[in-house]
């Protein structure tokens, strides 16, 4: 994983180009909280990006007719951010995601995490959602506990997981500069 230390290009995919990212656009109950989502694999940014195409044409909110996604490149260069990134995919990365995705769950996590600009770590994608969502039901056993924790883990075969990084306020957004867009085609 990237530490964020020195300037790196970061990927953002999409349906739709994003030059200037919008806070106030940006979903909530996301993996690491309310946020603009980036990574450093390209590759991981343009299957994002024909996920998102999919689900906007599912939901109405892009035309049938789009057969592309959008990858917008930005340059990020470090200053002065408070960070937390997650080095491995640990009880507390699965904390702090479930505490992000189910409201009341973990919750004096919530707290924790707010006092951050950007946080990283792998990222629980649409393949791991079923675990997730296994785990947060019970179906592991008892939320929080070792065993649960660590089943639920072992599942998500972390060492295959990318990475991903939230930027959660606008002094941290301020950091990126829109360097150019890419269409991936479907």
């Amino acid at each position: 994983m990237f530490c964020l230390h020195e300037p790196v290009v970061l990927y953002h995919g999409s349906f739709c180009e994003v030059t200037a990212p919008d806070l106030e656009r940006c979903a909530r109950y996301k993996d690491f909280g309310k946020g603009f989502y980036l990574t450093t694999d390209l590759a991981q940014a343009e299957a994002f990006a024909k996920i998102t195409v999919r689900k906007s044409i599912a939901n109405g909110t892009v035309a049938h007719a789009q057969n592309y996604g959008i990858v917008s490149h930005f340059e990020y260069t470090p200053r002065e951010l408070n960070v937390h990134l997650f080095p491995t995919s640990d009880t507390n990365w699965l904390h702090c995601i479930v505490a992000h995705r189910m409201s009341g769950a973990f919750s004096d996590l919530i707290g924790i995490y707010s006092q951050y600009d950007v946080i990283g770590g792998k990222i629980a994608n649409d393949a791991t959602n079923i675990t997730l969502t296994n785990y947060m039901t019970g179906a592991y056993g008892v939320m929080g506990t070792k065993a649960a924790d660590n089943f639920c883990i072992s599942l998500l075969l972390p060492e295959r997981l990318k990475d991903q990084y939230c930027f959660r306020t606008t002094k941290a957004l301020e950091q990126l500069k829109f360097l150019k867009s890419t269409r991936v085609w479907m």
